[in-house]
């Protein structure tokens, strides 16, 4: 007879940083990349941020893989269909750490926070935020989906002047009419009438002029 069993045990996992924090930081970013990415190299896409008042933080999912059939090139998933649930609290258990870390160098300070996910980062940066209810400054969903779990009341705590944003490309090969819809009438059914929708021209990719003009 074939059991499937369960086990507790230590993880450790890495994240990556992008200037210094310091007392004239006046922007966090949290930030979670896309399914294939790693986060050493989705943070280059924050280079273009003024480094005494931006410091960004990228999680790395813990899932890696390889991409190709010479095994070179390696990217990394936060979640499957495979047991989602329980892998779900890992992820959420490895942000919460790195919070924890992470907040403590700007604590007592006045900072505006960011929580940005880009494609499959989308569906973390959401259930992370209303779990844990963490304010912010902004919110950014690009190019992402937003969970289908989630409900108004998981938002709730957000203040009323917290901005919300849906980005994507007009070529996103991956976001049909169908499911521009969906996401629209998902996000404003959670966000009401704060939720941005902004589109840019291109493809699925992370959109570094928006980025750059989010803070101006």
């Amino acid at each position: 007879m074939m059991t499937e069993n369960q086990i507790t045990y230590t993880h450790t996992n890495t994240y990556t940083t992008l200037h210094t924090c310091t007392p004239k930081t006046k922007n966090i970013w949290l930030a979670f990349h896309g399914m294939g990415h790693l986060s050493r190299y989705f943070i280059k896409h924050f280079e273009g941020l003024n480094a005494d008042e931006n410091y960004i933080i990228a999680p790395q999912a813990a899932s890696k893989y390889y991409q190709d059939k010479r095994f070179k090139y390696v990217g990394a998933s936060w979640l499957t269909k495979e047991n989602t649930a329980l892998e779900k609290e890992n992820v959420l258990a490895y942000i919460d750490a790195v919070w924890a870390t992470e907040s403590k160098k700007w604590e007592g300070q006045h900072i505006n926070l960011i929580l940005m996910g880009y494609s499959q980062g989308v569906s973390i940066v959401t259930r992370w935020a209303s779990s844990r209810k963490i304010d912010c400054k902004h919110l950014l969903l690009h190019s992402g989906a937003i969970p289908h779990e989630l409900t108004p009341s998981d938002f709730e705590h957000l203040s009323p002047t917290t901005k919300v944003t849906y980005l994507y490309g007009d070529k996103d090969e991956y976001i049909n009419e169908a499911r521009k819809t969906e996401q629209q009438l998902k996000g404003t059914a959670l966000f009401g009438n704060r939720l941005q929708i902004e589109v840019f021209d291109g493809i699925h990719e992370v959109n570094e002029p928006y980025i750059n003009r989010l803070i101006k």
